[in-house]
């Protein structure tokens, strides 16, 4: 349920119509659905309830300090990367109890801020952070509670720069030699071993990966309790797929099928950490159409968005669904099926005004006829959208707009040029 839909020929988000936005607040825009980001936190609260699970909304999807706010005001809990992103769940009103603190290569400063705030446990990802750790927290006077993330070894499953569990990846411990390294940290006296954790990389469209990662780790869980130490946590990540092009994503059900009777087998409270489940669909992309051109036989769409707003096709060769905001009567309605034949299209690539090849949105893609001035939706941008956006170029980032119903709000002011240059030292 994306509550994005056409009425009369012109995308709503929920009741707002997306060209009275653009005119509002400018472009390039990022226009957030709470409805869709709240129905689609509760499927997952909804379908792992029989093991009353601490959901850990991933700040690394979209950090943006409302939307976090609004996350915990229903429930969920936060997965931090950086002392960044810790500093942001805290703002959101967010306490240690429902904080997780993941990263290959978290500061000792990271790890005394994580100490100081009680922070649930930390994502352990190396022998050097663990007695890092120990170290930290003799000197703070506390013991740190920790998972052991492990890189479980699997078949490749999605995009290898997202594919976390593969041989050869910087993250986890290896599996092969895990136990060898937890012994040594049985009698530690500031590190307490409570959890282990298994990510598999995202977006994931399987529930296979999960039921091969459950059967190693609950081998793993036995076998660190006879060690002696007490593993109360299972943490198995996020990486929950969605619909970027179609209806290729399972339902929160379906992996809830696989991994709760892991987590109940294993006698273990589970952890998510999802985040693009939650906020990809929750959002989209409002760009302005600048210039048409045709050129070495291929049209292109010049429109004000551009790698520095939404980098994941440039960096990943992304799908993401393109279509008019106000489609011209008599051209096509935005398919089911992005990669069917449509007539009426042309193939396009949809470019943006930085100064690289590589900046594009879609290229070689079905779209209608569209003008100078026409607004386009890239859908699916909630995600991995802002969050990893620059100021390459010197270009100014987008604003970000809340809708609820039939009211909005700015939760990020679109940056100025004084906002370039305000910290950089003057000589």
């Amino acid at each position: 349920m994306d509550l994005f839909s056409y009425r009369n020929r012109i995308l709503h988000c929920e009741d707002v119509a997306l060209p009275a936005l653009a005119e509002a607040y400018g472009t390039p825009l990022f226009v957030y659905s709470q409805n869709t980001l709240l129905h689609h936190l509760r499927q997952i609260q909804t379908a792992f309830a029989p093991v009353q699970p601490l959901v850990c909304y991933s700040l690394k999807t979209n950090p943006n300090v409302n939307l976090c706010r609004l996350m915990y005001e229903h429930g969920a809990g936060f997965d931090v990367t950086s002392a960044g992103e810790l500093y942001r769940a805290l703002k959101a009103g967010g306490t240690g109890h429902r904080i997780v603190f993941a990263g290959v290569g978290k500061t000792d400063a990271e790890l005394r801020y994580g100490l100081e705030n009680d922070i649930v446990f930390f994502n352990v990802e190396s022998e050097g952070e663990l007695f890092a750790l120990g170290d930290v927290a003799k000197s703070a006077g506390k013991t740190a509670r920790v998972a052991l993330r492990v890189n479980p070894d699997l078949p490749p499953k999605t995009h290898a720069k997202t594919d976390t569990s593969v041989k050869g990846v910087k993250f986890g411990l290896d599996i092969d030699t895990v136990l060898e390294f937890a012994q040594r940290a049985v009698d530690h006296e500031h590190v307490r071993v409570v959890g282990l954790h298994m990510h598999l990389g995202s977006p994931i469209l399987s529930v296979e990966p999960y039921r091969q990662g459950l059967e190693k780790g609950l081998n793993l869980i036995e076998k660190l309790r006879q060690q002696g130490h007490h593993i109360e946590y299972l943490n198995m990540g996020g990486g929950f797929g969605i619909n970027y092009k179609k209806q290729e994503a399972l339902p929160a059900t379906a992996f809830a099928e696989v991994i709760v009777p892991g987590v109940q087998k294993a006698r273990c409270k589970l952890v998510l950490e999802p985040g693009r489940f939650i906020v990809g669909n929750a959002g989209v992309l409002v760009s302005r159409v600048i210039y048409t051109k045709d050129s070495g036989g291929k049209h292109f769409v010049i429109q004000d968005a551009a790698m520095n707003d939404l980098i994941r096709p440039t960096l990943y060769d992304s799908f993401h669904r393109i279509w008019p905001v106000a489609p011209a009567p008599g051209l096509p309605a935005p398919p089911e099926d992005y990669e069917a034949d449509m007539p009426g299209t042309r193939l396009s690539d949809v470019v943006g005004p930085v100064c690289e090849s590589g900046d594009y949105l879609a290229k070689h893609r079905a779209l209608p006829p569209v003008e100078r001035g026409d607004l386009l939706a890239t859908f699916s941008a909630g995600a991995y959208g802002m969050a990893m956006s620059s100021n390459y170029n010197s270009r100014l980032r987008a604003a970000e707009v809340l809708v609820d119903g039939a009211k909005h709000r700015l939760i990020r002011r679109r940056e100025t040029f004084e906002d370039l240059v305000r910290p950089e030292m003057e000589i």
